[in-house]
């Protein structure tokens, strides 16, 4: 089965992106190919380097875990409009496009939007 998840808000201040990734990686515990699109202000949640307090859920070890099983995709025009480049996102983590998630959203059998 393929999942796609849409996420759009910053990686920390709410909790929507941290869900989000947590559905992620219960969906890959199964026999399921995850794709997760950020956009708008998640696409700050693939930045590399990421150093949070002691206790505290981490957004980049979240996604790398997601990696291990499925891919992660940034919405390239977000990314332009944060000034995120592609040399501080993660490693596995790719710019893309609309018409990509497009593509995405009509192959996958669910969409979940967070």
């Amino acid at each position: 089965m393929n999942i796609l998840i849409i996420l759009n808000d910053p990686p920390y201040g709410t909790e929507r992106s941290y869900n989000g990734l947590r559905m992620a990686k219960a969906l890959s515990q199964s026999d399921t190919h995850i794709t997760v699109f950020l956009m708008a202000d998640s696409v700050v949640c693939a930045k590399k380097g990421q150093k949070v307090p002691q206790g505290f859920y981490n957004i980049e070890l979240m996604l790398n875990s997601v990696l291990r099983k499925g891919k992660i995709l940034l919405c390239g025009t977000c990314m332009d409009a944060r000034g995120v480049t592609d040399e501080e996102i993660i490693d596995g983590a790719q710019r893309s496009t609309m018409k990509e998630l497009a593509q995405h959203t009509l192959d996958s059998e669910k969409v979940l939007v967070f």
